[in-house]
């Protein structure tokens, strides 16, 4: 008996379907997700050696989050569920960039972070000591700004309007006091020799309102002066700059006779620059909502992220907004014994 014609339609159909569903999960879309991440105790990963330490009686939580390219599925899921969002693949990575070269980015960013919070916890704790280094050099170039006409990789920042820069975190700082639209005038070392070009800054990519250049910054030949003993971060994998913030916590903390924390659970996140400013940070929201799962009960922010950080689905965690250093230190010492 012959297969009737609407038979075989179907059947091509389903297969059709079945392939394009294939298809559809196989190919990555030109989207990252963003999702709560793991945490960890700063405290626990902080080495020191030949120094008196006083353990904090409550945590110190430093906050991540989960970043995944998406397929067609995943994607559907993201923009469904409150606690993801969903960013342009280019709003994370330069374009071209491979694998390999945004993992060393990302891990580059965090050494930079370690030694930052290491000099900036120290300052704070009297000893004398210096951050340094020989300029802010270009890793990568954001498709599509402005930045990719004048500068190139490997060129090496030394001021930005006539105001010296030695470290990546510095020139964020800077930048942060700048407004998008701005001309800046870039001083930089190229292949031997000293120019000087203009950019206009436009707006970041990962944080609305917030002006960059637009290339991926690194600090050239970074290193810490006369350190008044050892130091060392266990990191492992986790890559970027925003646990700045919470490593300095740390490092004052064991490092001061009391407790910071007066026996409470406290996460946080922000980049920390030599001067102690608090920088912003991408995917507060989803930082916010780990804190709040990992029992947290407050949750420090960059004050450019508060705003942004308010509209995280969270309903047992208060949310602190601080700008620098000082602002951290000043709400952890005002808190009542837990």
């Amino acid at each position: 008996m012959p297969i009737p014609k609407w038979c075989k339609a179907a059947l091509g159909a389903v297969l059709v379907a079945g392939a394009l569903a294939v298809a559809a999960w196989n190919i990555s879309l030109p989207f990252y997700s963003f999702s709560a991440g793991p945490i960890g105790d700063v405290v626990d990963a902080l080495l020191i050696e030949d120094a008196t330490i006083y353990p904090p009686n409550g945590e110190l939580y430093m906050l991540t989050v989960a970043l995944q390219e998406v397929n067609v599925y995943e994607m559907i899921a993201a923009a469904t569920d409150p606690h993801v969002d969903l960013v342009p693949r280019t709003a994370v990575r330069p374009e071209g960039q491979s694998d390999e070269d945004f993992r060393e980015a990302g891990l580059t960013a965090m050494d930079e972070a370690k030694a930052t919070a290491v000099a900036v916890a120290l300052e704070e704790l009297g000893y004398e000591v210096a951050l340094t280094g020989d300029g802010v050099e270009v890793a990568g170039l954001v498709e599509g700004t402005p930045a990719g006409s004048v500068l190139q990789v490997g060129d090496v920042i030394t001021a930005v309007n006539g105001v010296e820069v030695n470290l990546a975190p510095d020139l964020t700082n800077l930048l942060s006091s700048l407004n998008i639209g701005d001309r800046v005038s870039i001083s930089l070392e190229r292949s031997g020799s000293t120019e000087t070009v203009e950019v206009t800054l436009v707006e970041h990519t990962e944080q609305p309102g917030r002006p960059m250049v637009g290339f991926l910054a690194t600090t050239r030949n970074l290193h810490t002066l006369a350190p008044p003993f050892d130091i060392e971060i266990d990191t492992s994998n986790i890559g970027g700059p925003s646990a700045g913030m919470m490593y300095t916590l740390a490092i004052i903390d064991v490092l001061s006779e009391g407790d910071l924390t007066a026996g409470h659970v406290v996460a946080g996140t922000g980049t920390i620059s030599s001067d102690g400013s608090v920088g912003e940070i991408g995917g507060v929201r989803q930082k916010v909502v780990a804190a709040q799962a990992a029992g947290a009960e407050f949750v420090l922010v960059p004050a450019g992220n508060y705003q942004e950080a308010l509209t995280a689905k969270i309903n047992s965690i208060e949310i602190v907004p601080v700008a620098d250093l000082g602002q951290a230190l000043a709400f952890l010492r005002q808190l009542p014994a837990a």
